[in-house]
């Protein structure tokens, strides 16, 4: 029946095409499907159609499609620039954020620090992503493409539009540092750049069925929320600095370096490196549970945000812990179908009492059978 069906829409495409363009595909089909296979690799976004639903859409013009590969390429740069703003934001608004810089900033603005160079050309790759997104296609609930700007334009509002536009916001050009609160505040409100970060943790979703990938994922969300904790504690560390007497981490940290804190004397107490690798050191050490002692909590303050990270850390043990578990089960689940498989045939000939060479026969066609389909059920998977 298939065969036939074939036959006769084959006779139709001769009848329409000619002789000669029978088995020659369209133009635009060809270069679709070429570009689909090679933007399916990089592609970020969980809406390329598939190749059996593909059609040449009707797009205006400066519309985007969001399978393009220039959609893919631009949407791993926006990632790198996120992971970027996710590692850097928080540390140039606690380490960063001092007296010293304020000073700088106030005298020659952006020049003084390649840092603030980096972060004003991210607000503007940031911006013109919001412009972007605003004339890309999407797949609707009928795995069509949509392509109208208006109905681009409203999917967008309803979506990612105000947590790309609160990313996006140069908060340091709009406020003007006129003193230490203001600049704290400048680099609080630059850490809404990381509400970016539940988008990229969606789009990375596809890459879940992977083992590897998941491992890695895992590792480096570990390694980022370690980071994030080094710099909260620096900046609890800083904040009792003026009322805990002397006693604070960061005033034992200088004692043990011989640099110690010198109000009078400005620039005094450890660099920003050793502060930050000690920082970075004690909450590695407090997530992994082991906790050398050499680096501890001495106020209320650092005591109870060591509490909090020992929390922290119990539950990203049970997250990593059961997804390994998860991946190493996975490996071995075709070994153990492999074993069980092999168990029955080996009952099925006890059972029967099988003579020796038709039991070593029936065992080696089970074992070749194995190796050609690696435990697939080949009837079932043809019936799909």
């Amino acid at each position: 029946m298939r065969h036939t069906l074939f036959q006769i829409s084959l006779s139709h495409q001769c009848l329409h095409r000619g002789p000669g363009t029978a088995l020659r595909p369209p133009e635009t089909s060809r270069k679709i499907r070429n570009v689909l296979k090679s933007v399916q690799v990089l592609s970020l976004g969980a809406d390329v159609l598939p190749e059996y639903k593909l059609q040449t859409p009707r797009i205006q013009k400066w519309t985007i499609l969001h399978y393009s590969p220039f959609k893919a390429v631009w949407d791993w740069v926006i990632l790198l620039l996120v992971i970027y703003t996710a590692i850097f934001t928080p540390y140039s608004a606690t380490f960063l954020l001092s007296e010293q810089e304020e000073a700088a900033m106030q005298s020659c603005g952006y020049s003084c620090s390649p840092l603030s160079v980096v972060d004003f050309i991210v607000d503007i790759m940031f911006i013109v992503d919001i412009i972007i997104n605003f004339r890309t296609t999407y797949v609707n609930s009928n795995d069509e493409v949509v392509s109208q700007s208006s109905r681009i334009a409203v999917h967008y509002f309803k979506g990612w539009f105000l947590i790309d536009m609160v990313a996006a916001i140069p908060f340091d050009l709009l406020i003007s540092r006129s003193g230490e609160e203001t600049t704290t505040l400048i680099g609080l409100l630059k850490t809404a750049r990381l509400l970016r970060l539940v988008r990229v943790a969606r789009k990375l979703d596809r890459y879940s069925e992977y083992g590897a990938a998941v491992l890695f994922l895992l590792m480096c969300t570990f390694a980022l929320i370690a980071h994030w904790l080094a710099c909260i504690w620096y900046a609890i560390g800083n904040v009792e600095r003026a009322t805990s007497a002397g006693i604070g981490w960061l005033d034992n940290l200088g004692d043990q370096l011989g640099r110690p804190y010198n109000d009078s004397v400005l620039g005094s107490g450890p660099s920003v490196r050793d502060k930050y690798v000690t920082a970075l050191y004690f909450t590695f050490s407090s997530l992994t549970s082991v906790g050398f002692g050499n680096v501890s909590p001495n106020t209320n303050s650092e005591k109870i945000f060591s509490i909090c990270i020992m929390l922290i850390g119990a539950l990203m043990y049970a997250s990593i812990f059961g997804n390994v578990s998860a991946i190493i089960q996975r490996l071995y689940s075709g070994t153990a179908r492999y074993h069980a498989q092999m168990m029955r045939v080996r009952e099925f000939i006890r059972f029967h009492q099988i003579p020796n060479p038709l039991r070593q026969r029936l065992e080696e066609y089970f074992q070749h059978a194995w190796s050609y389909t690696n435990g697939i059920d080949m009837n079932a998977v043809s019936w799909i």
